[in-house]
């Protein structure tokens, strides 16, 4: 067994990041499980649509991350990207509660995504900037577990406020908590001297050193990634399923919530286990189980099995998504993070994009496996090229 260990406290900017990804996260994820069945029923989009809003707005910010992280690294501030983002997102909720056909619901979904592309790059890098390297999975996955909590508190609001709202108004109601974390930010975010004197400690490049150390493994890193992204497909299209398959509309956004209880409850710890071992190994589970659940949606009928399925889907996300992180972290200088972590969005949201359009064309309600069973195909192509990569080199060291 690994000894245990004492945890020092997280950065007071870390928590606050992410109880701000909390708010936001309840305000998204009260409209998210809800917005295929509003495109479909009440706007009359087409599944390829679904597809076309998703990826293009999931590839828009994926875009502006590479830009907004790079510029972050130049001017050393990354507060005005990470409140200008949240505030963008609140604002495109209230266009999805007034749309009138889905053209409108893509504008938003591409406002809420520009927002997104904002502030995601900067806000990583400063929870790199401000976490010593030994702790960096554990805040990661702490940022992650308070994101998916949002995530299971937004979709049980949801189910309350549509016994006494319409959808509409459930849709107007989303404002409320993105809006508070964007002035809980803007008044409590500090960006101290301490944390600028220890970022412009690490731009001192050493003797010999490059833009950025271990390059020939970053990119190895971003190409494993992107690989699984094309797996990664609009999660949209798990709850069209299940609505396909006989789940009534009100139930939507308790497998949602269902889903994310798992991810809140063990994505820290899973997290601070990459710290303390080659966070490769935790990719590679993550990914393998995502494969093997993914191949499994076709086959469920009922809610109980969905139920099921939907909590076993956090797995996958759980084991990874803090490690992930850490290991983009782990590869690269202080000088290069933002822009690191711009080319790591990049490349994950241009491989979602293509993924979900994939998914998108591929799949039919009355038979889905064939875009389910090509995802999963894919995740484990993704496992492959990260278990090459770990016999090629050792575990990485960090980038301090």
């Amino acid at each position: 067994m690994l000894p245990a260990v004492r945890a020092a406290p997280l950065k007071p900017q870390v928590k606050l990041l992410a109880l701000a990804a909390l708010l936001n996260d309840t305000a998204s994820e009260l409209i998210y499980p809800l917005l295929p069945v509003f495109l479909l029923n009440t706007l009359g989009a087409k599944p390829a649509v679904i597809g076309l809003i998703e990826g293009a707005a999931d590839g828009l910010a994926s875009i502006l991350k590479y830009y907004s992280g790079a510029l972050s690294d130049k001017s050393q501030r990354r507060k005005p990207w990470v409140v200008g983002g949240y505030g963008l997102a609140a604002a495109s909720r209230a266009l999805i509660a007034v749309a009138t056909m889905w053209p409108l619901v893509l504008v938003a979904r591409l406002t809420d995504r520009t927002g997104k592309g904002a502030r995601s790059a900067p806000r990583d890098a400063m929870i790199s900037d401000v976490t010593p390297p030994e702790q960096r999975g554990r805040a990661f996955g702490f940022h992650r577990a308070l994101d998916h909590t949002g995530a299971i508190l937004g979709p049980l609001l949801a189910m309350v406020l549509l016994q006494f709202l319409t959808l509409r108004q459930t849709f107007m109601a989303s404002v409320i908590p993105g809006a508070i974390g964007v002035v809980m930010l803007a008044v409590l975010l500090r960006e101290t001297n301490d944390e600028r004197g220890r970022m412009n400690e690490e731009r001192k490049p050493s003797p010999g050193s490059s833009f950025i150390p271990h390059r020939s493994s970053f990119y190895r890193a971003i190409a494993a990634i992107s690989l699984f992204s094309l797996a990664n497909s609009s999660d949209a299209f798990l709850l069209l399923q299940a609505h396909e398959a006989g789940v009534a509309t009100s139930m939507l956004p308790m497998l949602w919530a269902a889903h994310h209880v798992i991810k809140s409850l063990f994505s820290t710890r899973a997290g601070a286990l990459s710290d303390r071992v080659d966070r490769r190994w935790l990719l590679v589970s993550g990914w393998a189980s995502y494969a093997v659940i993914y191949a499994l949606f076709p086959f469920a009928h009922t809610l109980t099995s969905f139920v099921i399925l939907f909590v076993l889907y956090a797995i996958p996300g759980t084991l990874s998504e803090g490690a992930e992180r850490a290991w983009i972290a782990d590869l690269v200088p202080a000088e290069a993070r933002g822009k690191s972590f711009g080319v790591y969005y990049l490349a994950n949201g241009l491989c979602v994009l293509a993924g979900t359009a994939l998914f998108g064309l591929l799949y039919k309600p009355e038979a889905p496996r064939a875009a389910f069973f090509t995802g999963a195909a894919l995740a484990l192509c993704a496992v492959i090229a990260v278990v090459a990569g770990m016999r090629r080199t050792a575990a990485p060291q960090t980038a301090r």
